[in-house]
Order: C-alpha cells, then structure tokens, then sequence
C-alpha cells in the first residue's frame, strides 16, 4: 500500500534509529515505532456521527490545543445532542429505562488512560474518564462510584431519558414477547430495532502526539450492568504515541474477544497502513465469531467497523458490511466509506 512501510524498511530504519539512540527506551525494552521524517499532517478519523467532533477537535488542535483536550470536547458535541440516541444525554436505556453510560480514553505523550463504566445520571462520560486519567492512579471506575466520583468534580446529576428515548424503551418492553404482562403494540406500528451507537475519535496533531476517546450508552435494552467495549482500553480505543490509535463502534462483545483497539495499532506497528490494519483486524473477529452469530450465507449478524490514525496522520476505517466514517480532509470533516470485508446483498 502507498501509506505502509514495507517489512523490511519499517524493520530497517527502527533497528537504525534504535542504534543511534534515537527511539526512547522504555526500561531497555524499546519497541518499534513509525518514525516521523518531518511534522505529522494534523488528523482525525472517527464514527460518522463525530463529523461535528472533529471539525471541532481540528480547530482546538490548531490553536494549540492537547490531542486528548481536543477529542473530548470533539465527542461532547453528541453527548450532550438528545438526537444522539446513542450517547450521553438522551442514550437509549437499559431493559429497566436506565441509561447507563461507558466511556475510556487514552493520552498518547503520558501514556495514561481513563474510564468509566455503567455511568448513571451525568451527561458526559468522556470528560468523566479523563479526570480519571488526570487525577487519580487508576483507569477504570464503575456505577455508583463513578458517579460520585463525578459529582465531586463539580458535574450535575441528571435524568437522561429524553421524551423521544423513553417513548422507544417503552415500545420496545410491549413488544418483547408475548408471555409477560405487557400489551403487544398493533401489528401495523412499527417496531423499534435494537440498535448499537457509538462515538469514537482519534486525533493527531502536527507533532505527532496522539489521543483517543470512545463513548457510548451501550446496546439498547441490555441487561442492566452490561458493559461493552467503550470503556475498556485496549478493545473501544487504544494509542500508542509512537505508532498510533485506533478505536471502534459496533457489537462490544465481539471486540472484546480480540482486544480489537489495541490489536489494530499493533499492525500499524508491523507496518501496515490503518486501512489495512482496521481490515486485519476484523478478519480477527471473524476467526472469533461463533457459530450462532453467523448468517446462513456467511457473514456475521451484527455490525462493527474500526478507525485508525497513524503518527504521520494518515487514517482509514473498515467495516464487516459497506458503511461510511468520518476523516478530516485538510479543510474540514467529511464522509467517506469504509473498506469492508463482506458486500451488502442487494
């Protein structure tokens, strides 16, 4: 590919900069990275839903702003949209009508990260998870503990449930299944599906310093205390400054088997473009999928795409099935479609 090294120079010239001291070692063990022969070129690549969140995070990054600063406000734009029923305020709930929310993030030049799990009541998990980073010496918070550990920051405690994302759970619990207490709704009103929503952006500024940010309110309807892949570091977004970052939106469970965050910067490390990459790793996933999670003609029965941006600031995305993600062009935010694995049957 036009933006990979191949093997045999990526392995070149990190054993010759290694031997001139010129990668930092981490306690004598060194690992490789991409190296910058000049300024990186500003990025930043996500879900489509972050196309405001990344012109946004562009701006902040041009005034100087940090890579991880920039990407949390960038996702916040959604957190705090109850049009967004996939995040923060107006999310949809739990099979209770709770809304609880998972967010983690991770800052390249400290090497540190944050999250949270199973947030109830506040707005802005992302912002959340980065005080965790900030302030403490742990990564990952959970329930009552986050939220009081948000509330002592200063944030509100709040319902999340919107009129719009109340009047789906509700629909939703009627219609589940004919052996509990609750009317079915009319044959002829339509159904609310079960959707999966998330944001993930990943920024690198012209330093080639990188972050990473995912937040979602998880799968519609699950078992209260599910938590996904958002908040785990390593499977809903990862970065390594000297490589990259990568993150996901899609079936949490089925990232979680293959650390898909984490993996993903792994094989830009190997040398292969985020494009690339995004699409090794999802073959993973299928090698990981099982059986009862497959359609009859092959292709999984669930959705997941990846999002990468390496330490020059070139990115890419890829999906199971044909979709489109969002990638700063130069000038501002635009769509783009993914790489896929599988065509969509027309």
């Amino acid at each position: 590919m036009s933006d990979a090294l191949s093997r045999r120079e990526f392995l070149g010239v990190t054993g010759a900069a290694v031997a001139a001291g010129r990668l930092e070692p981490s306690h004598g063990f060194p690992a490789p990275a991409l190296l910058l022969r000049s300024a990186s070129r500003p990025m930043a690549v996500g879900s489509l839903n972050g196309l405001r969140g990344i012109n946004l995070a562009m701006e902040l990054v041009s005034k100087g702003g940090d890579t991880l600063d920039a990407a949390v406000e960038g996702v916040k734009i959604q957190e705090l949209d109850p049009a967004d029923d996939s995040v923060g305020y107006g999310g949809l709930p739990n099979e209770e009508g709770v809304v609880q929310l998972d967010a983690s993030c991770m800052h390249g030049p400290t090497r540190r990260a944050g999250a949270v799990g199973a947030l109830e009541n506040i707005k802005t998990p992302s912002a959340v998870a980065r005080l965790v980073l900030k302030y403490t010496n742990h990564i990952l918070l959970v329930g009552e503990g986050a939220k009081r550990f948000a509330l002592s920051y200063g944030f509100e405690e709040e319902d999340l449930l919107t009129p719009a994302s109340r009047e789906k759970w509700l629909r939703w619990r009627a219609n589940r299944g004919n052996a509990d207490d609750w009317l079915d709704v009319p044959a002829d009103e339509k159904m609310v599906e079960r959707p999966t929503g998330t944001v993930n952006l990943n920024v690198v500024n012209a330093a080639g310093d990188i972050s990473s940010v995912t937040t979602t309110s998880g799968l519609a309807w699950k078992i209260p205390g599910r938590v996904g892949d958002s908040p785990i570091v390593g499977a809903g977004q990862y970065t390594d400054n000297d490589v990259g970052a990568a993150g996901s939106t899609g079936r949490g469970e089925s990232n979680i088997m293959v650390c898909g965050g984490f993996l993903t910067v792994e094989f830009m490390r190997r040398g292969m473009s985020p494009t690339d990459a995004c699409l090794e790793t999802l073959k993973r996933v299928i090698a990981m999928t099982p059986a009862r999670l497959l359609r009859p003609d092959g292709p999984p029965a669930f959705g997941l795409t990846f999002y990468a941006v390496n330490k020059r600031g070139e990115a890419g995305a890829a999906s199971i099935q044909p979709t489109k993600y969002a990638v700063y062009d130069g000038t501002e935010a635009v769509a783009r479609d993914t790489a896929y694995l599988y065509p969509r049957k027309k």
